[in-house]
C-alpha cells in the first residue's frame, strides 16, 4: 500500500501533467497540421504511439529522482530515435521531419523541470510549423504506375506520354520519370509527380533501383 501511495508523489504527478501536455501538443501538431494535408493514417498511428513510448522511456531511464537526470540519457535516446528508419518502406522527407519533431518534443517534455519552459518551446514549435505549412500551398504527390504503352516513353514523345497519362489517370501531372522497362511484356514502371491532396506518397508495389530512374 505504501508503495502504491509513493507512486502518486508530487514528482510523479508533475510527470503526468507534462505527459498530458506532451500528448495534447503532439496530437494538435499531428491531427491539425500534418494529417490535414497528408491524410496518412499509418503515420498518424506511428507518431502518436511514439510520443507515448519515447516520453516514458526517457523518463524511466533518467530515474524517478529528477536530481539524477542527465542530459546524456535524453540526448542519446534523441539521437537513436531521430535517425531511426523503418526497413519496410522509405519514409518521405515530410514524414521524417514530423517524426524528428515528435521525438524532440517528447524528449523535451520528459526532461523539462519548468512548465514555463514547456509553454515557450511548444508555442515556438507550433508557430514554426504553422508558418512553414502556410508556405506549402500545394502538396506534391508521387505514385508508381505500370504503363503499357512503352513506345511513348521516348524523350521526343514526352507530350504524348503526358497527355495519355493525364487522360487515363485524371491527374495534373508535373513530372514523369521512367524506371524499369520490361520488353517481354511491353510495360514500364513510371513515377509520376502530381498535385493531389489525400493520396499516398508512393505506391510501393513496384521495386525499382534508384540508378534505373531517368526523367523524360
Amino acid at each position: 500500500m505504501n508503495e502504491l501511495l509513493a507512486v502518486f508523489s508530487s514528482d510523479f504527478i508533475g510527470t503526468m501533467i507534462r505527459f498530458f501536455i506532451c500528448i495534447a501538443v503532439n496530437w494538435g501538431i499531428i491531427d491539425l497540421l500534418y494529417y490535414r494535408k497528408s491524410h496518412r493514417r499509418d503515420f498518424y498511428f506511428t507518431f502518436m504511439l511514439m510520443t507515448v513510448a519515447i516520453f516514458f522511456l526517457v523518463y524511466f531511464m533518467m530515474g524517478m529522482d529528477r536530481g539524477k537526470a542527465t542530459m546524456g540519457v535524453g540526448l542519446g535516446l534523441f539521437g537513436i530515435f531521430s535517425i531511426m528508419r523503418y526497413r519496410t518502406d522509405a519514409m518521405p522527407v515530410r514524414e521524417m521531419t514530423y517524426l524528428f519533431l515528435i521525438v524532440c518534443l517528447s524528449v523535451v517534455h520528459a526532461m523539462a523541470e519548468s512548465f514555463a519552459e514547456l509553454v515557450v518551446v511548444d508555442v515556438i514549435t507550433v508557430l514554426a510549423i504553422m508558418l512553414c505549412e502556410s508556405k506549402l500551398k500545394v502538396q506534391q504527390r508521387t505514385k508508381l504506375i505500370q504503363y503499357d504503352r512503352i513506345e511513348l516513353i521516348k524523350p521526343e514523345k514526352h507530350d504524348e506520354l503526358l497527355a495519355d497519362l493525364e487522360a487515363r489517370t485524371g491527374l495534373k501531372i508535373l513530372k514523369i520519370d521512367v524506371g524499369g522497362i520490361d520488353f517481354l511484356k511491353d510495360t514500364a514502371v513510371l513515377r509520376i509527380t502530381f498535385d493531389e491532396v489525400g493520396s499516398s506518397d508512393v505506391d510501393n508495389q513496384f521495386k525499382v533501383r534508384k540508378s534505373q530512374w531517368r526523367e523524360v
